[in-house]
């Protein structure tokens, strides 16, 4: 198996798409010599265009069933030799088959075995470590594309050339549901609190949704240095800002997986969801939660108090800050 023209489906949310970084990675170093592109959404993209392991980076947003014909035709020109599908999709199958790539691996599931010519079974629970970027890996295992999992347990993104400032990164939002956020008013008071003690500005990230949850934020920190990048930003200028922050805030979202990876310093408040299976790595994170019976619970919204979070005291949050960078 030597692959030189490798297409690789990434995944379409950009917390997923940092969560396959060390999977992309262990590609590399198995095929050093190989041309590497990655089949992205223009949403996380930008992502992936600045890593030194890609070779290319194909955006891909078509909608329309004739659109996604026409799109796979047009990669036949490529000859790509072998296909890894880290997104789950049918359709990201029906494309790599439609785009004539002889070898298509990819897990077995949503009914797309019959497109795969390497269907990997996927891991019952308890077969592999909880944190997902763990499922990625194992299918290049089961596939044998690599023979164990790597030893390392942090998730890299190539730093860029950035200055750290005496700035607060705070990421107050979450896509998936108001049940993973933390209270706006403790966002503000933590970073508050850190802005005094580190003589540091203020810099809030989110995206357009967000904005005025951000300006509530920032009214809130009346008398700071405060700058509202909700919706101002590419996410290429997200990730030089976020690496410019000396501490970042957060709750379980994609700003959150990007910082960590970045290296920066991050506070990650969990509620809802599960930090051992989607919290941050390496030795510069931190997880804040409140053991309540009812969490984690994975739901959008909370049916009760929200007490996961409205137990996470903003002086807490700090002092977690603070231990990090001093």
């Amino acid at each position: 198996m030597d692959y030189r023209n490798i297409l690789i489906r990434a995944t379409n949310w950009v917390g997923d798409a940092v969560m396959c970084v060390p999977a992309l990675r262990a590609i590399r170093e198995r095929f050093p010599a190989a041309h590497i592109a990655i089949l992205a959404k223009p949403s996380v993209a930008d992502l992936y265009a600045r890593e030194s392991f890609i070779d290319e980076v194909i955006p891909y947003g078509a909608r329309s069933f004739a659109d996604k014909c026409r799109f796979a035709w047009s990669l036949r020109g490529r000859h790509f030799d072998c296909a890894i599908l880290l997104q789950n999709a049918f359709e990201a199958a029906v494309i790599a088959t439609l785009a004539g790539i002889p070898n298509r691996i990819g897990y077995h599931r949503d009914g797309r075995g019959a497109l795969l010519t390497r269907a990997v079974d996927v891991p019952r629970r308890g077969e592999i470590p909880r944190h997902e970027r763990f499922y990625y890996l194992e299918l290049l295992r089961r596939a044998g594309i690599i023979d164990r999992l790597p030893d390392s347990d942090a998730i890299r993104l190539d730093p860029p050339p950035i200055e750290r400032v005496r700035r607060i990164g705070v990421s107050p939002g979450a896509a998936y549901g108001t049940a993973k956020r933390w209270l706006p008013e403790r966002f503000a008071q933590a970073a508050g609190l850190l802005a005094e003690q580190r003589n540091a500005s203020i810099a809030l990230f989110g995206s357009k949704s967000e904005r005025a949850l951000c300006e509530q934020i920032a009214g809130i920190l009346n008398g700071h240095a405060v700058t509202n990048y909700a919706g101002e930003t590419t996410l290429a200028q997200f990730i030089d800002l976020a690496a410019s922050c000396e501490i970042f805030l957060t709750n379980d979202s994609g700003a959150m997986h990007i910082a960590s990876a970045l290296g920066v310093p991050t506070v990650a408040i969990f509620g809802a969801t599960d930090d051992v299976g989607t919290g941050p790595t390496g030795a510069h994170t931190c997880v804040v939660r409140e053991p309540v019976d009812c969490s984690p619970c994975l739901l959008r919204e909370c049916p009760i108090d929200h007490r996961c979070m409205t137990r996470v005291s903003a002086e807490r949050v700090a002092h977690e800050a603070l231990k990090l960078i001093e």
